[in-house]
């Protein structure tokens, strides 16, 4: 595995050395799919739109000047082009309306998304986040899974942090009531009591 920062590969394409850029193709080729399937909801479709965002950020690299993270701008390009993707598309997802829950119940997404991170769980995290709204879905997983901070989002969605805060809220509550049946047991036991 090549440790050498995002940049140094960014200057030898810049350079002409445009073989380097696969290296940060390789390195971000998974998370920058996940997150357009997550949105588009269709895997053919997600494929297509994450192959056009790093060809876009191949053909734009000489207009990154380092403000924010490779990663950070290279996920704003295809959170981008999966928007553009699902107008062109007119699928636009609507949230369906979801059962209530109380507060006390959302203090266990933690726990209970950690205790999903197990190899044998993603599959379910992975089938419940595609339930999530377009916005939910991607933010849900820039911010659990890619440890991603409210900052960054606000930069790559052009929401306000506020918006950010209010959507990560909402698809945590709505990751938890399509978890729910998942983890009730484990949670159930861990704490002495079910839900």
């Amino acid at each position: 595995m090549n440790h050498q920062s995002d940049q140094y590969y960014i200057n030898q394409v810049l350079e002409g050395q445009v073989n380097a850029f696969s290296v940060l193709i390789e390195r971000y080729q998974n998370l920058v799919y996940t997150v357009v399937y997550r949105m588009i909801k269709n895997k053919e479709e997600a494929e297509e739109v994450a192959q056009d965002s790093f060809i876009k950020a191949f053909k734009s690299l000489d207009n990154y000047r380092g403000d924010a993270k490779f990663s950070t701008w290279l996920y704003t390009i295809a959170y981008r082009k999966s928007l553009d993707a699902l107008k062109k598309s007119k699928r636009m997802i609507t949230s369906e309306l979801i059962e209530e829950i109380n507060e006390g119940e959302i203090e266990l997404v933690n726990d209970a998304l950690n205790y999903l991170q197990a190899k044998e769980r993603k599959k379910i995290i992975s089938n419940s986040i595609m339930k999530l709204a377009k916005d939910e879905a991607a933010i849900i997983t820039w911010y659990y899974f890619d440890e991603k901070s409210v900052k960054e989002i606000v930069e790559m969605t052009d929401l306000t942090a506020d918006n950010v805060k209010i959507k990560l809220y909402r698809g945590r509550k709505k990751l938890y009531s399509i978890l729910k049946y998942h983890i009730s047991p484990e949670i159930s036991s861990k704490n002495g009591r079910a839900i």
